[in-house]
């Protein structure tokens, strides 16, 4: 499963890592939540945690594994040097289930805020049925400017994500030159992360994300051109064959009715 494009990465002139993995975590009990909340017609979704601390379910944890298992499988010239996540729990279980894999300390994950879900405000834990109810006035505003731009009071938009993740790609730039980088993050994050390195239009991601939800553990996968300058796109939304035991999850990750 998955798409395997190798299509060059337009960018500028620029050292990269030499292998980059952009992964959506597992399955998270917010994800199995929303999916009860939606099809009851209810107007909140019934979490125990807060977002940030919602972990995964069980078949989260071994989606997790699965992927850790397909990753130290790979030869050890080609496995991932450095893992980075979110510091959402959800994602720091997914990349700790990898580093485990790998042999590597569960510590030696480098969490970073900037990696985060994105903030959904006033609208989080409503379904899209509670916030054409509760928000209509936000539900009219989002129709009318599009989801790339649209930010409920006190969450962010995509534009507010792309922003953060810039200095990643920044980091990645400088201090990451010819490491092999795994990124665990949620499936905002991996199509922010597409339209960046990709240099795509609103138009282009939008498309893309019409086209369904990144798969829970999906790996996007990019390799360094022959010069070291540019992106390669190897494959996206690719499930690794560890996981064909296990369902393949698309639910989307938001805590909110509209992402």
């Amino acid at each position: 499963m998955g798409v395997s494009e190798h299509s060059a990465v337009a960018g500028v002139s620029a050292q990269w890592p030499a292998r980059l993995w952009v992964v959506r975590h597992g399955q998270s009990a917010g994800n199995v939540a929303r999916d009860v909340a939606e099809s009851n017609g209810a107007t909140l979704i019934d979490l125990e945690h807060r977002d940030a601390d919602v972990p995964l379910s069980a078949l989260g944890e071994r989606q997790a594994e699965a992927l850790g298992a397909w990753m130290a499988g790979l030869p050890e010239h080609e496995r991932p040097t450095l893992i980075l996540s979110s510091t959402y729990v959800r994602a720091r279980q997914t990349a700790a289930a990898v580093a485990r894999a790998l042999g590597q300390p569960t510590d030696a994950v480098s969490v970073d805020e900037r990696l985060r879900e994105k903030e959904f405000g006033v609208l989080d834990r409503y379904t899209t049925a509670g916030i054409l109810a509760t928000f209509p006035e936000l539900a009219e505003q989002r129709k009318l400017v599009g989801k790339f731009y649209f930010r409920p009071p006190g969450g962010e938009s995509w534009c507010d994500v792309i922003f953060r993740l810039r200095s990643i790609v920044g980091d990645l730039q400088r201090n990451h030159v010819g490491a092999r980088v795994l990124i665990v993050g949620h499936q905002v994050i991996v199509n922010c992360f597409r339209y960046l390195i990709e240099r795509m239009d609103e138009a282009t991601i939008l498309a893309i994300d019409r086209e369904g939800d990144v798969p829970n553990c999906g790996v996007t996968e990019y390799a360094a051109a022959t010069d070291g300058q540019s992106l390669q796109l190897v494959r996206t939304k690719f499930v690794p064959p560890e996981l064909a035991d296990e369902p393949v999850t698309t639910e989307s990750d938001r805590p909110a009715g509209a992402r």
